[in-house]
């Protein structure tokens, strides 16, 4: 019996530090290699955003939705997050002349990069995922920017099949069913 209790003290530690691995997130920018820098120009030039201007943020329960994510005015990136609550985070960056204008705000190399939030989101939540911006690692790039689809990188129109070959417009007519 004495030693069933000197024992177990021992094993409750053990478990303990057993039940902690893996569990850990990675922390803001380290949760892979950094992109690189030619597909990050690439994907980022097809949708017309400056390759130095793409930033992305860690927000404990909040999700990058990917159809949120665009240019912000000129060649600037934007992204929204959102929580399971319908809160969002929307994260922009521009260029340097517009640092200085926002409440959370960092300015990065080349650009500046300010946070908004709707829905309830607090500031500390705002402070924490401003802390958290970074330039995206290769598995963030992966969801955060479509590959390009080469149709549609070539300045040319795209080339539709059902237009007459005389130039004129598509015969659009519905034929009338028992006619």
């Amino acid at each position: 019996m004495i030693r069933a209790v000197r024992v177990l003290p021992t094993l409750l530690l053990a478990v303990a530090l057993l039940t902690g691995c893996g569990t850990e997130k990675a922390g803001p920018g380290d949760s892979g290699a950094p992109a690189d820098p030619a597909e990050l120009a690439s994907k980022a030039a097809a949708l017309g955003i400056a390759p130095e201007m793409v930033y992305v943020t860690d927000a404990a329960g909040f999700t990058l939705a990917q159809q949120s994510v665009g240019v912000q005015g000129d060649d600037g990136f934007s992204a929204s997050y959102a929580d399971d609550s319908g809160a969002v985070i929307h994260l922009y960056t521009d260029h340097l002349r517009y640092a200085g204008q926002h409440k959370y705000e960092v300015s990065e190399k080349g650009c500046v990069v300010w946070l908004e939030g709707e829905g309830g989101v607090s500031g500390a939540v705002l402070g924490k995922a401003l802390r958290a911006v970074h330039r995206p690692t290769a598995a963030e790039l992966d969801t955060l920017l479509p590959t390009p689809d080469p149709a549609f990188t070539d300045d040319q129109p795209v080339q539709r099949g059902d237009l007459p070959s005389d130039g004129g417009a598509p015969d659009n007519s519905v034929p009338t069913p028992g006619l």
